[in-house]
């Protein structure tokens, strides 16, 4: 079997960075180094063993060369070992954007039972990790950080997340991992290690008292299981991801959900108040600078939305029966509907485990419809931000976002009486192919 060998992005981002801006490689340089751990055996992505790490450097191109060789060699030895799938096991990429209803869908996988391994925002440390090491995102850096990232967990390697948390684990051991609680799998009793007194774990379990996350035992827990499903919110381009369907050792399918980008922002504005307050005065002041960046921004996710759901609606090769769009307000009026059309996408048996969930989650009352919640009333979720966002504000949104709004089959307001008018539905009768 002949494998396919990519420049690996740490790589990629320090030439480049060496050649436009030298005057920034130190930053950068000196998280690099080669570590191989004991939790898993060397893999071939060129992401996975060389971790980023606060006290190593390389102080050269020439040791810089060197690694690369050293990794390069090790690759090719490698490919002794490589795997092919197994067969019936599957690999889910839930994809959305935050406020999209992108928690309260992922429960549909984490609640499958004993055969599905699920993860919630992994690629919330990456993010995090890029964001702070270089003052921002570069777009093109992380979505390559993501893509590997994602690779390795649905191969059960926690390795490469591993040099995203902050603090480092010690020993595979981490008490900081992003929302723990969320992942049934990384609560369960198999990954459940005693409880170390005095050790805080700010998204410790729930469902049963345990210590510190050993990653070592949450691949091995992974391992055993039948499916993988991990959801992100920030993958911005489907055709980022096009190597994991080349992987033969990945039977990876894509759900996009996609939600009406002014129930999007009105959400946004109340569950993220402090980073969208120009949104709120603009909504009291009545005049939106259109050239303002939050908008120009706005328009830019719209795009990416967009853009991501075209290529998987045009079915190229590599996504052939491997995506499925889903609109949050079809699953919001019509939730088992759509997730039995979820689980006959995937392949996966849809268990009455889940059915039980989403029949008792889908009536919640008020109390427990918080912000943040994944009990929902959901018909009523639908409509709720035609009250809450101002005419002129969803104008804006129109403005920016008309593409999105018509592929996705989301009506226009032409003044603010049809806004509020709940006899007008907002939303089109639409079916998206998707097999």
């Amino acid at each position: 079997m002949r494998i396919k060998y990519t420049l690996p992005i740490v790589f990629i981002v320090a030439l480049v960075i060496i050649e436009k801006e030298n005057n920034i490689i130190s930053r950068v340089s000196d998280k690099l180094t080669l570590k191989q751990t004991p939790q898993t055996p060397l893999q071939p992505s060129g992401f996975s063993h060389i971790l980023l790490k606060r006290n190593g450097s390389f102080s050269s191109l020439s040791k810089m060369d060197s690694a690369f060789t050293l990794m390069k060699r090790r690759l090719e030895n490698y490919s002794q070992h490589q795997e092919v799938v197994t067969r019936g096991k599957k690999h889910i990429l839930l994809l959305a954007t935050t406020r999209t209803g992108s928690s309260f869908v992922g429960e549909f996988f984490n609640q499958q039972g004993d055969n599905m391994f699920y993860l919630f925002e992994p690629l919330w440390h990456v993010e995090k990790m890029l964001t702070l090491e270089t003052g921002g995102t570069n777009a093109t850096a992380a979505a390559k950080a993501y893509r590997e990232v994602l690779q390795q967990l649905l191969l059960c390697d926690f390795t490469l997340l591993e040099s995203f948390i902050d603090p480092v684990p010690v020993d595979h051991i981490t008490t900081s991992l992003f929302r723990r609680e969320s992942s049934s799998s990384l609560c369960e009793e198999s990954v459940c290690s005693p409880v170390i007194k005095g050790v805080f774990e700010r998204y410790r379990c729930r469902s049963r008292r345990c210590g510190p996350l050993n990653l070592t035992m949450a691949s091995e827990s992974c391992l055993q299981k039948e499916h993988r499903a991990i959801k992100s919110v920030r993958v911005r381009q489907l055709e980022n991801l096009r190597p994991l369907t080349e992987d033969p050792r990945l039977d990876v399918k894509f759900i996009q959900l996609v939600r009406d980008p002014r129930a999007v922002l009105a959400s946004r504005m109340v569950a993220f108040a402090a980073k969208y307050k120009n949104w709120k005065q603009w909504a009291m002041d009545g005049d939106v600078p259109i050239d303002d960046d939050e908008v120009r921004k706005l328009k830019g996710n719209c795009d990416n939305i967009r853009m991501s759901a075209e290529i998987g609606l045009r079915q190229p090769p590599w996504l052939r029966k491997r995506y499925m769009l889903v609109r949050y307000e079809d699953i919001a009026r019509f939730p088992m509907k759509k997730a039995t059309e979820m689980y006959r996408f995937t392949g996966i048996p849809f268990t009455p485990q889940v059915k039980s969930w989403i029949l008792k989650n889908t009536q919640a009352s008020k109390e427990a419809s918080g912000v943040y919640s994944t009990q929902k009333n959901s018909s009523e979720q639908v409509e709720k931000w035609r009250f809450s966002l101002p005419f002129k504000i969803a104008q804006v949104v129109q403005k920016v976002c008309g593409p999105t709004l018509k592929l996705f089959g989301y009506k226009f307001v032409s003044s603010e009486e049809m806004l509020t008018n709940k006899s007008i539905s907002l939303i089109e009768e639409k079916v998206f192919n998707f097999l």
